[in-house]
């Protein structure tokens, strides 16, 4: 048998023994021989067994010398699955570009054999009718170790080939106690996508003599980077929107175990150091139990321990923090684990200048090895405690479900039924029961209609996570955030909801179980020989109906007024923003035009009425002039350098996604010489926009062309005189005292809007509220930036309230200056028309409450009168 040694010695040794450690600094950043061989990573007096590959026998390359792709990475990940009787192998799913989303399960051969009965056992834990017969002294802890989630943060990744060969190949008794103890999941790339990308840049730019310049072409990728997945969203933040393949099927394989810990391995600034979890110790979630942070901090020392004997740099309690449960470190806290983030100082490409020196590639590979180590072995020590935490965690839950004012609560919107199926179907992803109502409800002034809306009973065991998810929290007690401050479900869906008391809830209102995938479907009322066809403008997927009807050449009309028609099933009253489908005269058979109205009413939950007379009523009729023409949107998103990439991915993904809406990414360079006029829509979200040529935009709209710019792009729409806009003055305010240096900080990140629910009042009347049905609409907000309202009276369609803050942290500072400001001011330039928005409207592809408004401008921009506009 051969032995494959290095300075390190096994992390599988007695506590004792850490104090030995032994690898210099010097050695890791040695630039002769940083990757000479195997010897640079694995621990010390540890035999390998020949029979299973190393990563350099399969790459044909040391782990550090060349950034992994990841099929390089899928490769040896299936070569030590097929070689060891150790290792199993998943594609639990695909990503965007359909890279295979792969999970190593590691444990004893003997564990291997009886794998399911273990698992069942293991979620028997978090069944409280169940996990009290179970003794934990025997029961293997099982970790979830994820790599990489932003894809130029590569080190995790290429971590996991070490970590993976040493658990799959190192022999002797110290491995062997550890396998049989411990099932642990290897997820090498959270994000394939990204991971390539920037896999693909780094190697195609690296010197054989390598360049440590930080301003080398090396070090500083071309937009977008490859932090994102595909459409250019961070997936670190998507753990409970769920909006992306990736987050779906990871949570189902998450859930599949429900791990003791999870693991989050990142990089951030190449001058920093190491950091891991604890984070900051007052920005922990309320529902995080206090007994999670002790267990992280208890982990955290095994980290110390490995870190101190080399004389490694590290932290920990500062700068990163336990807040949002959208991330991959936090969400685990809300379901009975320990999350930890990992952060190591990143080289970039494969060494860079930094403030502590040159730091290369393989030092950060190794650091990400050394805690992956470290954190099985702490999960080992603390096997049984991590076990018993997650039995009570539950347990916990239903006695806190007890205790709760709160029984259940109530959603629904018998209007637009796709949005509250759609936040239902996240709700069961998570694990958390929902229900059908059978039962009218009346809460207060709302109204809540059997079959048309969904109960969650507050007793089960996921409680901790619905009151998350449901909580309109306004006080805290520390008031930095590393991410968003609040993510109430039912305000970003725009659905109605209300919380029921013990008076109010009872198990007759449960009607049937929601299951994934069951989308509602609309209803065709009326015969086939139909004069006209109308659908309202209610239900969230009519953009997506109404593109198919305008892309097959049907021409379309919106009513600007409300009407009473006489439908199969009697007099109805429509609203603001009913769609009119003439069946003459088109150039589109009727037969077609009747196939793709059920296709509607089938397929996007719209329910379409085929009328059999244009007269109305009452209101205006059919063949009236308040019915505005509608045009088939042709879209440019403005893209590439100068723009903010997640937001440009979110409007992309809107578009792509959900509504199957084709576009055209259009770079600022691209814009100089392309023909405007093959567009009718021409989106800006942030960014800095010096290279457009803004004489040639204006003409354009003036021809009638729909601009709609967004959060940051205002200042650039203002400074040209495009949008008739004033933005307030976002100075800081002076203090009339000194203040202590050390506070500097703090109350600068007070002043901050890091992501908080604003309300405000929306004219249910403007075409940009058309399909609305209540003008209080809760917004995202996460800048400072404030508009006042248009000089045009009828020109702010959409404004903050006088108390606007709905959920989250805001100072009162930044109260003050929102309240009675515009959110949206319309424009006007001869037959075009320019839409300002101070937020993004497609906030994360989970706002689906704004998303509607950015649709309403896409289609009916151009239908808004001159003289509503500033």
């Amino acid at each position: 048998m051969t032995t494959v040694r290095s300075k390190l010695p096994s992390f599988f040794l007695l506590l004792t023994l850490l104090a030995g450690l032994h690898a210099p600094l010097t050695r890791a950043q040695n630039p002769a021989d940083a990757v000479a061989s195997m010897d640079y990573y694995l621990p010390a007096g540890v035999s390998y067994d020949p029979a299973i590959p190393t990563p350099e026998q399969v790459l044909g390359t040391v782990p550090g010398e060349w950034h992994v792709r990841h099929d390089q990475l899928v490769n040896y990940m299936y070569a030590v699955a097929e070689a060891s009787d150790r290792v199993s192998i998943e594609r639990f799913g695909s990503s965007y570009e359909n890279r295979p989303l792969l999970v190593l399960t590691i444990t004893s051969p003997e564990n291997h054999s009886r794998l399911e009965e273990i698992r069942q056992q293991h979620l028997a834990l978090s069944d409280p009718a169940r996990a009290g017969e179970l003794t934990t002294d025997d029961m293997p802890v099982v970790l979830y170790q994820g790599y990489s989630v932003h894809g130029n943060e590569p080190s995790g990744a290429n971590a996991a080939l070490l970590y993976v060969y040493h658990l799959a190949a190192a022999q002797g008794p110290e491995i062997e106690e550890a396998l049989a103890n411990a099932i642990i999941q290897v997820d090498p790339s959270f994000n394939p996508d990204g991971l390539d990308r920037f896999a693909q840049w780094a190697n195609s730019r690296r010197a054989m003599t390598l360049s440590t310049d930080p301003n080398n072409m090396e070090h500083n990728e071309p937009w977008p980077g490859g932090r994102t997945n595909h459409y250019w969203f961070d997936l670190n933040r998507d753990w409970l929107p769920l909006r992306h393949p990736e987050s779906r099927a990871r949570l189902q394989n998450f859930y599949r175990w429900r791990p003791n810990v999870l693991t989050d391995h990142h990089e951030m600034g190449s001058d920093n150091t190491f950091f891991f979890q604890p984070g900051i110790p007052s920005r922990t979630h309320p529902m995080t139990p206090e007994r999670n942070q002790t267990l992280t901090e208890n982990i955290a020392q095994f980290h110390a321990r490995a870190l101190d004997s080399d004389q490694r740099l590290y932290y920990a309690r500062e700068s990163f923090d336990d807040f949002y449960y959208g991330k991959g470190s936090t969400y685990p806290d809300i379901n009975g684990a320990i999350g930890i983030l990992f952060e190591q100082a990143s080289s970039r490409g494969h060494a860079r200048d930094t403030a502590h020196g040159v730091l290369r590639f393989p030092f950060t590979i190794q650091n990400q090895f050394l805690s992956s180590l470290s954190t099985l072995e702490g999960a080992l020590s603390l096997r049984t405690e991590l076990l018993d935490y997650q039995r009570e965690f539950y347990q916990q839950a239903l006695e806190m479900a007890d205790d709760a004012d709160t029984k259940a609560y109530v959603f629904g919107d018998a209007d637009d039924s796709g949005s509250a199926f759609r936040m239902a179907e996240i709700l069961r992803q998570h694990q958390i029961a929902v229900h059908v109502l059978d039962e009218d409800l009346e809460i207060g002034e709302q109204s809540f209609q059997r079959g048309q809306a969904y109960v969650v009973p507050g007793n089960q065991g996921q409680h901790r996570l619905i009151e998350s998810i449901f909580e309109r929290r306004t006080e805290f007690p520390d008031t930095l955030f590393y991410d968003v401050s609040t993510w109430t479900f039912p305000y970003a869906f725009n659905t109605p909801f209300a919380e029921l008391d013990s008076r109010q809830f009872g198990t007759g209102l449960l009607g049937a179980m929601v299951e994934y995938g069951e989308f509602p479907a609309g209803e065709f009322v009326g015969g086939d020989n139909a004069y006209a066809y109308l659908f309202e403008w209610d239900e969230f997927y009519a953009s997506r109906a109404m593109y198919r009807l305008l892309d097959a050449g049907i021409r379309a009309k919106v009513a600007t007024e409300p009407f009473t028609a006489l439908t199969a099933d009697g007099p109805r009253e429509f609203d603001y923003g009913t769609i009119m489908v003439p069946v003459g005269p088109q150039e589109v058979s009727a037969e077609e035009i009747r196939a793709l109205m059920r296709q509607a009413s089938e397929e996007d939950a719209i329910t379409v009425y085929a009328m059999g007379t244009g007269l109305s009523s009452a209101g205006i009729d059919l063949g009236s002039p308040s019915f505005s023409d509608l045009r088939r949107p042709s879209i440019a998103l403005v893209a590439g350098e100068g723009t903010r990439s997640s937001e440009v991915g979110e409007a992309w993904h809107t578009f792509d996604q959900k509504f199957h809406i084709p576009i055209t990414l259009l770079t600022q360079s691209r814009m100089r010489q392309a023909d405007l006029n093959r567009y009718n829509v021409l989106i800006m979200a942030s960014g800095s926009y010096s290279e457009l040529q803004t004489d040639r935009i204006r003409q354009w709209v003036e021809a009638g062309g729909t601009l709609i710019v967004y959060k940051t792009a205002l200042n650039w729409a203002a400074e040209n005189e495009l949008a008739n806009i004033t933005l307030l003055d976002n100075t800081e305010l002076e203090s009339e005292t000194t203040l202590a240096y050390a506070e500097m900080t703090r109350d600068r990140g007070e002043q901050l809007i890091g992501g908080s629910i604003f309300n405000t009042t929306l004219d249910l009347t403007h075409p940009l509220g058309y399909g609305y049905n209540n003008s209080l609409l809760r917004v995202f907000r996460d800048s400072t930036l404030f508009m006042e309202r248009a000089e045009n009276p009828y020109a702010t369609p959409l404004q903050y309230t006088s108390e606007p803050l709905a959920s989250g942290y805001v100072s009162q500072e930044n109260i003050d200056r929102m309240a009675g400001t515009a959110a949206i001011v319309v424009s006007a330039h001869g037959s075009g028309r320019v839409i300002a928005m101070t937020d993004n409207p497609n906030f994360r592809a989970f706002w689906f409450g704004t998303t509607r408004l950015f649709m309403n401008a896409v289609f009916f921009g151009h239908t808004i009168s001159s003289a509503a506009s500033n």
